[in-house]
């Protein structure tokens, strides 16, 4: 455990308010990006696609990289790519410069965001301490959602969609600056054996082949022969990355980290949490646009109840947890997102801005509450030495978990509206809401798997550390 630094602190905040704001950002963009570089319609998807690929395929090996090389290293190296490829991206002349630009921009992103969260779980103590710096965390990817969807209309309006990516590069610069004075210094590592370079060609080709089952599903069909062989793919590379871990001598991930039944849960309400946010928050943004006629600035307004009440979540997330357990605030929260999903899928198209605002607060504490318990549960009692694994297994699920989530709801919503005979405006209305009750039946899957299998006082430990959830604490952080 090291010593934590305030200033450190908002560091860390700042790569993930960066981070979680070039994802809402960029979408807003995406129309003046297609007609300013002539991408095709099946040409443009690739500007998220490239992204969501190299992050989701890259977040275990780049977490665990942080635990053998240095997180304080890796999370500085990763800033700087980011930011360079935020300024070529914003330079970019024609399509394919973009591409390349987004998928380096996923490179830095999958180094940045687990060793952030690495380096917050071994900043703080377990605990109180931990808790309200995980939720500090959570509260700014909140921020970054709605700050992301209305600076980005603001931008594109005034100044165009370069902007979205130019904008990041102040933000990565002075954090990688500050964060070289203020991080703490990495350990000394002991010498190690061979490098498993085997294990990280495997793992990384796996989880990318999962990141890329939604794009092939979407585009060439659930049963396509793409889709399929995608599939087939990632479960050889899986089960290949599970035997040839278990024989090599210094493996790149230590599978017995997966016995923890709290990292397990977690890893699973997090896939669920990330499959039915990531879906919403598409489906709300194409309602408001599409049905309402709302400007891209408007929708991101609209959307700002949904944003304060993660935020919300984040801060008081920490107190409750200390008071009630971490068991009882995922069922909670996991149980209000559902509630808020069904409510938002019946009163969408109603003219009501108050219930649909009420929907969307309720959704905004139900998600920002389960991604912070979720988070929480699935540090506790990882030793120091794995907790870069641990942020890339959590980043991982929630990063797959969001691009399945995208690809399922909107083929609910498109298959709904084809089947409706009325006027185009009612059939992709009946389309949204049930893809909102889809998102609703993810959450309360989050909730069963809540309340079954995530401990309420239980004691596990890994590489010698001891949790105890559901109880107080009496480790502080380092003084």
């Amino acid at each position: 455990m090291t010593v934590a630094s305030p200033v450190a602190l908002v560091v860390i905040l700042a790569a993930q308010l960066m981070v979680v704001l070039d994802f809402s950002i960029v979408n807003v963009a995406l129309p003046s990006i297609q007609r300013d570089l002539g991408f095709s319609p099946g040409g443009l998807q690739w500007v998220v696609t490239a992204y969501s690929i190299a992050f989701g395929g890259l977040l275990m090996l780049g977490g665990r990289a942080g635990d053998v090389l240095g997180r304080r290293r890796l999370f500085l190296a990763g800033l700087a790519a980011f930011s360079i490829a935020s300024l070529a991206g914003g330079m970019s002349r024609s399509a394919g410069m973009l591409v390349a630009a987004r998928a380096a921009q996923g490179v830095g992103a999958a180094v940045v965001a687990p060793t952030a969260l690495a380096l917050l779980a071994t900043m703080f103590a377990e605990g109180p301490a931990r808790n309200r710096a995980i939720g500090m965390y959570g509260a700014t990817a909140s921020v970054g959602f709605v700050a992301g969807l209305v600076l980005g209309g603001a931008l594109v309006a005034t100044i165009g969609w370069r902007a979205v990516f130019w904008v990041n590069v102040p933000i990565g610069i002075a954090a990688a600056v500050v964060g070289w004075l203020s991080l703490p210094a990495d350990e000394r590592m002991s010498a190690r054996g061979v490098p498993d370079v085997v294990g990280a060609v495997l793992v990384t080709s796996a989880t990318a082949t999962l990141a890329y089952l939604p794009v092939a599903g979407t585009t060439d069909g659930w049963g396509s022969v793409r889709f399929v062989a995608a599939a087939l793919l990632a479960a050889v590379l899986l089960v290949a990355f599970v035997r040839w871990e278990r024989s090599h001598a210094d493996p790149l991930v230590r599978l017995g980290i997966l016995r923890l039944r709290a990292l397990r849960a977690a890893n699973v309400v997090t896939l669920l949490f990330g499959a039915w946010n990531g879906g919403e928050v598409l489906i709300l943004a194409l309602y408001l646009q599409r049905i309402l006629g709302y400007s891209p600035l408007e929708a991101g307004l609209a959307s700002v109840p949904q944003g304060l009440a993660g935020f919300t979540a984040g801060l008081v997330g920490a107190r409750l947890a200390n008071r009630f357990g971490i068991k009882a605030l995922v069922v909670a929260t996991t149980a209000t997102a559902v509630v808020g999903h069904i409510v938002l899928s019946q009163v969408i198209g109603s003219g009501s801005n108050v219930l649909i605002a009420a929907a969307l607060v309720a959704i905004g504490f139900g998600n920002g509450g389960s991604s912070f318990a979720a988070t929480v549960a699935g540090t506790t009692g990882v030793g120091d030495v794995e907790q870069g694994l641990a942020g890339g297994l959590i980043n991982s699920s929630r990063q797959i978990g969001s691009a399945l989530g995208v690809a399922a709801l909107m083929d609910v919503a498109t298959t709904l509206a084809a089947h409706h005979d009325g006027p185009a405006a009612a059939a992709l209305a009946i389309g949204y809401r049930g893809a909102l009750l889809f998102a609703a039946g993810l959450a309360a899957a989050a909730f069963v798997v809540s309340a079954a299998l995530v401990p309420a006082r239980h004691v596990e430990r890994t590489s010698g550390a001891r949790t105890r959830f559901g109880l107080r604490p009496e480790l502080e952080p380092r003084r």
